[in-house]
């Protein structure tokens, strides 16, 4: 995954962030595989953590990859809205209740 990410773990995108794919056409081979495998499963809502579970790779990775394919146009991010630095409250309940059903 070094290689994928050219080094790079961080990124300023929120594990909670929902991405979805911007083309609704299969990217071509000119892409890598990562990306291939980020748009097709982004043809519906995701988050950024959905997409680092599914895909089996770091959440460092799927968040420098999806902020890559974002700022080519290829995906779309939707990045929560936080009240002077903390998520919202609405957001945490549905965090917790998804743990619970864990």
């Amino acid at each position: 995954m070094y290689a994928v990410t050219g080094g790079r773990t961080r990124s300023a995108l929120a594990m909670e962030a929902l991405v979805s794919s911007a083309t609704s056409i299969q990217l071509g081979h000119t892409y890598t595989r990562e990306y291939r495998q980020i748009s097709e499963l982004c043809r519906q809502v995701r988050s950024v953590a959905e997409v680092s579970a599914l895909l089996a790779m770091p959440l460092g990775v799927a968040r420098v990859l999806v902020a890559d394919m974002e700022a080519e146009g290829l995906v779309r991010v939707y990045q929560p809205q936080l009240d002077a630095g903390k998520p919202d409250r609405s957001l945490l309940e549905r965090v917790l209740s998804g743990l619970r059903r864990l």
